[in-house]
């Protein structure tokens, strides 16, 4: 199951996803340990990636 999905969105994009699950992981961990303003900043960067992750693939 996981080698299709792999094979179907490609080997990096599945990095890609797993780097954006860690942002938005360490994003919460940071926001109930009271750093909400740290929290907020790394949090923008998931949607960030994930846009420059579709610019890139329609690109072509």
């Amino acid at each position: 199951m996981m080698k299709k999905f792999i094979e179907r969105v490609g080997a990096m994009n599945c990095i890609m996803l797993l780097v954006v699950l860690s942002i938005i992981i360490v994003s919460e961990y940071l926001f109930l340990n009271g750093k909400k303003l740290d929290a907020i900043f790394i949090a923008f960067w998931a949607p960030t990636i994930l846009g420059f992750m579709n610019y890139l693939k329609y690109k072509k």
